[in-house]
């Protein structure tokens, strides 16, 4: 199968803005949060509000770009593949890696101190539940396993759907991610109340609205270069804009603040994030190359062990830069996700180099190892 030269660097860059993305969390988080915001925020100055607004906002469209790039690949399901060969191709590329990082982000930490072992055993014990403490990156695992059950049901459809149908299907998507806002501005919607949380466009909504757009752009979509030029950049600047605007605007230094609260406009299933995503999706279609750079092709291969790592050595770099250096924010921030960039990338190279290691750098299963010359190989989702 023929590498799609533009979805490895969408990889790449989507995987960095992930790293970015919790670089920042280290400069909102509570006092006492992990590497990650919990619960509360609570910004110390105008500076961490200025660029943990900027950096963050424009980084969330990381998650829904893996989402895009997953259903760009995979839907509909090729002709011939039935749904359990389907299942069995995914589950042996995602799951051996993932049940390995969920072990040890549930025990590692005890050797420095970060969780007791009360913590670790309660982690272990409830790994067939949820992800650990500490690895609350992993909860994107979970709907891209969704996504993949969901992918054969919607295969059939979108195999025989017009471009007037899947346009229908994307409008309704796109009036369900103004539901946070009309939910924050007035109240219950749709039929929403205390016992009903499934409203009126509950089946299109959420990142199957990303799976369907993808398919879209891929079989309908006939713009040329420049109009995919123009709107991507149209779309990205007016997305992006909007994104840092609602948790700078909402942001109050000195204060503790609901996380869900300031964090509004970044829920990825937002209108302003779907502008941002779909835009900067535009503007990398654009790339015309006949083949992939080595470089951006290993990382891209390489990305999904790269993305389970990374909290690990996120947590060293904050050290470093926040807390031993005391960098500027505006220094810190990209420093921090560019060193662990760098640094997963590194060990999953080394991992990978060795054949017996290679799935836990995130490269499936020894059985399907010759698969990953081909895009799907890179990070899931």
């Amino acid at each position: 199968m023929k590498r799609i030269v533009f979805l490895d660097y969408v990889r790449v860059f989507a995987c960095f803005l992930v790293m970015l993305v919790h670089a920042c969390e280290n400069y909102y988080g509570a006092p006492g949060s992990t590497d990650m915001a919990g619960p509360m925020s609570f910004l110390a100055n105008e500076t961490d509000r200025l660029w943990v607004s900027v950096y963050d906002g424009f980084s969330r469209m990381s998650v829904p770009l893996f989402m895009i790039v997953s259903a760009f690949l995979l839907v509909p399901l090729k002709e011939g593949l039935s749904a359990m060969e389907f299942y069995k191709r995914r589950a042996s590329r995602i799951l051996p890696a993932f049940l390995l990082f969920m072990i040890l982000y549930s025990t590692l930490p005890v050797l420095w101190g970060q969780i007791d072992s009360d913590t670790s055993l309660t982690d272990l014990s409830r790994l067939v539940l949820n992800f650990p403490t500490l690895a609350g990156h992993l909860w994107f695992i979970y709907p891209l396993i969704s996504l993949y059950l969901f992918i054969p049901v919607i295969s059939p459809w979108l195999t025989k759907a017009s471009a007037k149908e899947e346009r229908f299907f994307i409008y309704l998507f796109l009036i369900s991610t103004l539901m946070p806002y009309l939910n924050r501005f007035f109240g219950e919607v749709w039929g929403q109340c205390f016992w009903n949380e499934f409203h009126m466009l509950w089946y299109f909504s959420g990142f199957l609205g990303y799976l369907v757009l993808a398919h879209y752009i891929r079989v309908h979509l006939d713009w040329s270069r420049s109009k995919r030029l123009f709107a991507g950049a149209a779309l990205m600047t007016s997305g992006a804009i909007w994104t840092i605007l609602s948790f700078y605007i909402q942001a109050v230094p000195g204060e503790l603040i609901p996380t869900p609260t300031v964090e509004l406009g970044w829920s990825f299933c937002t209108i302003n994030c779907v502008m941002l995503t779909a835009g900067t999706f535009l503007l990398f279609s654009c790339i015309k190359r006949g083949t992939t750079p080595r470089i951006i092709a290993d990382i891209s291969n390489l990305s999904y062990g790269m993305y389970l790592m990374h909290i690990f050595w996120l947590g060293l770099w904050v050290g470093v830069f926040k807390t031993d250096l005391d960098l500027p924010t505006a220094i810190a921030i990209p420093v921090i996700a560019i060193c662990t960039f760098i640094s997963c990338y590194a060990t999953a190279k080394a991992l990978a180099m060795i054949p017996a290691c290679r799935w836990m750098a995130g490269l499936g299963s020894p059985s399907l190892q010759g698969a990953f010359k081909t895009p799907e190989g890179a990070l899931p989702g």
